[in-house]
């Protein structure tokens, strides 16, 4: 039992993890919804960057969703 114990944990923490993607994509929607001043070039990165993180996390790759994700909160400074 106790070696299944690590285990256990580690799927529940990947579970975990895929399903924060829906809460970095609000957090992004949020922070995009306040107008933020960006160059328009920038803009259009973090709106290309929100949704390749969709499309990710729709196809279940929520490690490249949340690398996406990340990259566009990183441009808008969240």
């Amino acid at each position: 039992m106790n070696k299944l114990l690590p285990l256990v944990f580690a799927l529940a923490a990947g579970t975990a993890f895929a399903h924060n993607c829906p809460n970095e994509m609000k957090a992004i929607d949020a922070k995009l919804a306040t107008a933020p001043k960006l160059a328009d070039a920038d803009l259009a990165k973090v709106k290309s960057l929100r949704s390749e993180g969709e499309a990710a996390h729709k196809a279940g790759k929520h490690d490249d969703s949340m690398k996406a994700l990340g990259e566009a909160k990183k441009i808008l400074g969240i």
